[in-house]
C-alpha cells in the first residue's frame, strides 16, 4: 500500500498557493498528470476596491478629455460652444426632471394621492413635463428613419422655438421666445372680447347684461403689449421686434375683481360655459393655453375644460403653498401661465397681479372655469394701466 501511494504521489500532484500584491490576488495552480507533463494555469481576481479605483480613473480621464474639448470649442468655435453647452445642459435638466416626475408619480401611487392634492411645485412639475413631452414627440418621430437625425439637427437649429423644449433654449432665447409666444396669444384677445360681447347680448338678465358689456368695453381699450388690436381709441403703428403690428394705446381701464365677480353666475351655464359657447369662441380661446384650434369642436371643448380645471387646481395649490414662497422665476412663470406678459413687468407688479388673480380664482367652482379662461384676457389686457402723458 505504501509503495502504491508513493507511486501515485510521483504521478499525480496538485500545488495551490496565492500571492497578494497591490490589492490583486494571483492564484497559481498546477496539475501534474505525469512527472514530465505540467500544465500551469493562472487566474487573476480583482477586489471590489481595486475595480472601483479603476472605474474612477476612467471617469476622471473622460472628464478631463471633455473639459479640454469644451475649452477647444470655447476658444475656436464660440458660437458652436454655446449650442453644445446648451444641449448638454438641457440633457441634464431633462433627465433631472424625468427623475423628479418619477419620484412624484411613485409617491402618488404609494400614498394614494390625487393630483389635486399635490403640493404646488409637484403639480406644476407634472404639468410642465407633460407639455414638454408632447412637444418633443413630433421631433422624435421625425428622427426614427435612418439618417434622419441629420435633418433633425438642421430643423432644431433653424426652428428652435417651434421644435425644441425649454431645456434646450439659452437664457436669451427663453426671454425672447416667451415674448413671441405671448404676442401670438395676445393677437386673439380682441376676438375673445368681441365673442364675449356677442354672447352677452343674449343674456336675459338686464343688469348682468349691462355689467358684462361694460366690462368688455373696459377691456377693449387694450394694453400696448397686444400684437394686433382694433379699438376706437387706437392708432396702429409698425413695430420692429418680431411682431407685425403693435397697438399704441392712448387710454385704458383695468377691470376690478369686483367687476368680474358680479357676472360669475353667467359662466356656469348657457350661453357662456365652456361647453355652451360657440365653436368660433372656443377656437379663439385655444391660443390662451397654446392649444391648436384645428380639431373637431367637441375635442376642443374637452381640452379647454381640462386645461381650465387644471389651472384652477394649480391656483388652489398655490394658495395653500403661499405666494411669498415663490422665487422670482417661479413668480414670473406663474403669471405667464395665467395670461400675463410677465417679462415686461417688474417683480412687484407680477406679485400684485398674481395676488389679485388668486383672490379672484379662490372663489370659483369647477363649473365656472369658463370665467377663469376669459379672465386670462380680462385681467391681463390692461395691466398695468397705461400712463397718460
Amino acid at each position: 500500500m505504501a509503495l502504491f501511494c508513493a507511486a501515485v504521489g510521483r504521478r499525480f500532484s496538485v500545488d495551490l498557493y496565492g500571492i497578494r500584491t497591490n490589492g490583486v490576488t494571483v492564484i497559481h495552480s498546477s496539475f501534474t498528470a505525469t512527472s514530465g507533463a505540467r500544465l500551469p494555469l493562472y487566474r487573476h481576481y480583482s477586489s471590489p476596491k481595486s475595480r472601483l479605483g479603476i472605474g474612477l480613473q476612467i471617469v476622471s480621464r473622460l472628464q478631463g478629455a471633455n473639459a479640454k474639448y469644451e475649452l477647444f470649442l470655447q476658444r475656436y468655435f464660440p458660437r458652436f460652444y454655446v449650442l453644445y453647452h446648451t444641449f448638454t445642459k438641457g440633457i441634464q435638466l431633462l433627465f433631472q426632471d424625468a427623475k423628479e416626475v418619477t419620484v412624484i408619480r411613485t409617491r402618488m401611487l404609494t400614498n394614494s394621492v390625487k393630483v389635486q392634492d399635490l403640493p404646488y411645485r409637484d403639480m406644476e412639475k407634472l404639468r410642465q413635463f407633460r407639455r414638454d413631452m408632447i412637444k418633443a414627440i413630433p421631433l422624435l418621430l421625425i428622427s426614427i428613419p435612418p439618417f434622419a437625425n441629420y435633418l433633425v439637427f438642421v430643423l432644431m437649429y433653424l426652428f428652435p422655438r417651434q421644435l425644441l423644449i425649454r431645456h434646450f433654449w439659452t437664457p436669451q432665447q427663453q426671454t425672447e421666445f416667451q415674448g413671441v409666444n405671448h404676442s401670438h396669444r395676445a393677437q386673439h384677445h380682441w376676438a375673445v372680447l368681441k365673442g364675449l360681447e356677442s354672447a352677452g347680448s343674449h343674456v336675459k338678465d338686464g343688469r348682468l347684461k349691462i355689467s358684462l358689456l361694460d366690462l368688455c368695453n373696459k377691456a377693449e381699450t387694450l394694453n400696448p403689449s397686444l400684437a394686433y388690436v382694433r379699438c376706437s381709441n387706437v392708432s396702429i403703428v409698425q413695430h420692429d421686434v418680431g411682431q407685425t403690428w403693435i397697438a399704441a394705446v392712448q387710454s385704458g381701464v383695468h377691470p376690478n375683481i369686483s367687476d368680474i365677480q358680479v357676472i360669475r353666475g353667467l359662466f356656469s351655464g348657457a350661453p357662456l360655459s365652456i361647453k355652451r359657447i360657440n365653436a368660433n369662441q372656443m377656437r379663439q380661446l385655444c391660443p390662451l393655453f397654446f392649444l391648436t384650434p384645428r380639431l373637431p369642436t367637441p375635442m376642443i371643448g374637452t381640452r379647454l375644460n381640462s386645461h381650465a380645471i387644471e389651472l384652477l387646481q394649480l391656483d388652489r395649490a398655490l394658495s395653500r403653498h403661499g405666494l411669498h414662497q415663490l422665487d422670482d422665476s417661479e413668480l414670473r412663470q406663474a403669471c405667464y401661465v395665467r395670461g400675463l406678459d410677465s417679462g415686461s413687468l417688474s417683480i412687484n407688479q407680477c406679485r400684485e397681479w398674481l395676488s389679485q388673480w388668486l383672490q379672484f380664482s379662490s372663489h370659483l367652482k369647477e363649473s365656472e372655469v369658463s370665467l377663469l379662461v376669459h379672465s386670462m384676457v380680462l385681467l391681463s389686457a390692461n395691466y398695468p394701466k397705461p400712463s397718460h402723458h
